[in-house]
């Protein structure tokens, strides 16, 4: 099975490459061919990111793919962030990011114990969207603005997704959009909300505002799994406290979907949603864990595609093999452990070896 392999920037090319180290053939049971396509920042200027729609065209062809942490440059008028564009050139419509226990760590946060899913709008809104400045620069009457957008559809498949993931994982629909500051904007994603709701009666469901939720994942005792709805502003920041919250943003992987009319996805891209920390460059100390639960989670896509319970099995391996190794310990710095980060991925592969052995 071909999977696009999207090459990223620093830290995240390098635990791309630490990652693929555990998803060999010999080590999976699986067989996947991995297609490359250069996303560095040199290369997308280079290429005035035709590169990345060329990635992107690939990705709907294979249906799957998996990306490295890549750079988004702040310069005005530059390449922009390569993760809209990928977004926008697949069709996808919604991002899925599970924080949860991670073995042997204690969480920072006081009654973290059930898995936390964002669902996360994966286009429109803030990203991309048009914006400018008016009057005399510099001076006190200059004004910015900017001109967002979102779609009805994205919206539906964002609150629709949500109740369908917890129905599948026992949780309830909690958050959602400020949507009493803003209810023609912010509102529409709340009307799907309540439309999904009326859907999936048996799903709990607490919508809540964006501030509200903030506030009640931090102080409230939560005694089942959470789906939050979110627009894409929102969801980038919450699902970044979610994962600190369980311990370290590299402790969870990240999916974006484009989903067809029945849900099923279509397109499916994985990755560690951290960046590509820059200080830690060349010192072999980053997390490898969400690019490794990011390969895990790729697999179970492939599985789904192919109705292939080997693909399946493979992911549960990879997937168990991170988690045992943070379990006992081997584990890097972000995490409370002394471990570089290809003595992390050795150990997965050593455990997984013992796994197939067995």
């Amino acid at each position: 099975m071909s999977v696009v392999v999207c090459d990223g920037d620093q830290t995240g090319q390098e635990l791309l490459v630490e990652s693929l180290r555990a998803m060999t053939p010999e080590l999976l049971g699986v067989t996947l061919t991995f297609v490359h396509f250069d996303l560095s920042l040199e290369r997308r200027r280079a290429t005035n990111n035709e590169i990345v729609r060329e990635a992107a065209a690939a990705m709907i062809e294979t249906g799957l793919g998996l990306k490295a942490a890549t750079i988004t440059p702040g310069d005005v008028g530059g390449v922009g962030s390569p993760n809209r564009l990928l977004r926008e050139g697949i069709g996808g419509s919604v991002i899925v990011r599970t924080g949860r226990r991670i073995p042997g760590v204690t969480p920072p946060v006081a009654g973290t114990h059930q898995p936390i899913v964002v669902i996360r709008m994966a286009v429109g809104d803030a990203y991309g969207a048009e914006e400018g400045r008016t009057g005399p620069a510099g001076r006190p009457d200059e004004s910015a603005w900017r001109r967002e957008r979102i779609e009805r559809s994205v919206c539906r498949d964002v609150a629709e997704y949500a109740f369908v993931a917890a129905e599948r994982i026992g949780g309830a629909v909690y958050g959602g959009p400020k949507w009493t500051v803003s209810p023609v904007y912010e509102g529409m994603l709340k009307e799907e909300m309540d439309a999904a709701a009326a859907r999936h009666g048996d799903v709990i469901y607490r919508p809540t505002l964006i501030d509200a939720a903030y506030a009640g994942l931090l102080t409230e005792m939560h005694d089942q799994p959470l789906v939050i709805p979110a627009l894409n502003r929102d969801g980038d920041c919450l699902s970044d406290l979610v994962l600190a919250m369980f311990g370290s943003i590299a402790g969870a992987e990240s999916v974006l979907l484009s989903l067809d009319d029945e849900l099923r996805p279509r397109v499916a891209m994985a990755e560690a949603p951290h960046g590509t920390a820059p200080s830690l460059e060349g010192k072999n100390v980053a997390n490898p864990m969400a690019m490794l639960l990011a390969g895990a989670a790729l697999l179970d896509q492939a599985a789904a595609r192919s109705d292939d319970s080997s693909f399946r099995r493979a992911a549960a391996r990879l997937r168990s093999a991170t988690l045992d190794g943070a379990r006992a310990g081997v584990r890097t710095f972000d995490l409370g452990g002394e471990a570089s980060t290809s003595e992390v991925v050795d150990d997965v592969i050593e455990r997984m070896r013992r796994s197939a052995d067995s």
